[in-house]
């Protein structure tokens, strides 16, 4: 089934269709709630409150075939609010404590330099560049996740990836 008609049976309260929608999408929910709130457990809790404000509100949604895009705005939204409300933002000194070190793959040094650098950047440009190269969307797609017009992602991208050079070139 498609998302447009499972969309449609959500609307009308098929809470199956709902659950499918959702568990198609939770993966790379949890995995852009973790790239913002680095913690197990606050990513979890996102995906949760995620998911209750997508199911309340889905009657709001116009167009059905954006589900996956609505949802993800829901969720970036939602991290970076708990960001402001906590002032917390990953430092090397906190990805070492919680014992992310250079023992898993993924993560090594220039990694946790460009962590560092991306959250000392404002927020539309994290968010372009996480959702650009870590989960790999096109830009028309961040486009609406945004609300903002693809050139305006397109010069954000082109700013954040500048900044991104210049403080990598610093550091080293």
């Amino acid at each position: 089934m498609n998302i447009e008609e499972l969309v449609s049976r959500a609307k009308k309260g098929d809470d199956d269709a709902f659950y499918e929608l959702i568990s198609n999408l939770k993966e790379q929910l949890y995995r852009i709630a973790f790239s913002y709130l680095k913690n197990e457990e606050e990513s979890l809790e996102a995906l949760q409150e995620v998911t209750y404000r997508a199911y309340i509100n889905i009657k709001r949604l116009k167009k059905a075939k954006y589900f996956n895009s609505w949802v993800i705005r829901i969720m970036i939204n939602y991290c970076i609010n708990e960001l402001r409300n906590k002032k917390r933002f990953a430092s090397e000194e906190v990805l070492e404590e919680k014992g992310l070190q250079e023992t898993n793959s993924f993560m090594n040094f220039d990694w946790i330099e460009i962590e560092t650098i991306l959250n000392q950047m404002e927020e539309k440009y994290q968010t372009v560049i996480r959702l650009k190269y870590l989960y790999d969307l096109k830009i028309s797609d961040i486009a609406f996740i945004m609300n903002k017009p693809e050139g305006t992602v397109k010069t954000w991208l082109y700013k954040a990836l500048k900044k991104l050079r210049e403080n990598f070139m610093e550091v080293k």
